[in-house]
């Protein structure tokens, strides 16, 4: 009998350490309660998932980060296109730039305001900003590149 509290009291802990390391990501197909249609644990959604909760909460722990502000991380990319390419994310959760809301627009604002200024300390003036749509996606949570050759 007292093993099945251990575990009780473990697994209620579980549940409300999960509800508060998710509760600012938006729902994906990997948490859907309705049939996947083999789409469940996609790796762009599992991926942006955690990525969601690891910006919001422990942006620090996020590898390869070359550049943060309050709303805003820059992250070396992990297959670069150039000898400068880094991938902003905005430290609140949407998928793609065609779901974005109006009070998604403060982040996106000072995402492009970190860019242009390390893009500017680094000295590059010949780039290109890229934002991919969700099929084209490895991360699905909104983000747009900073590639220079």
């Amino acid at each position: 009998m007292k093993n099945f509290f251990v575990v009780a009291v473990i697994f209620c802990v579980g549940v409300l350490l999960g509800a508060s390391l998710f509760s600012r990501t938006i729902e994906r197909s990997v948490l859907s309660p309705s049939p996947c249609n083999n789409h469940c644990f996609a790796k762009a959604d599992v991926a942006a998932l955690l990525f969601s909760a690891g910006i919001q909460l422990a942006p620090g722990a996020i590898p390869g980060k070359v550049v943060e502000s309050a709303r805003c991380i820059g992250i070396q990319h992990w297959r670069p296109e150039g000898r400068y390419h880094v991938a902003y994310f905005p430290k609140r959760d949407a998928r793609n730039v065609m779901e974005l809301q109006a009070e998604d627009m403060p982040y996106l604002l000072e995402c492009l305001a970190l860019a242009k200024a390390h893009v500017a300390k680094a000295g590059y003036s010949n780039y290109r900003l890229v934002s991919n749509g969700p099929k084209l996606q490895h991360v699905a949570y909104f983000h747009f590149h900073i590639i220079a050759k």
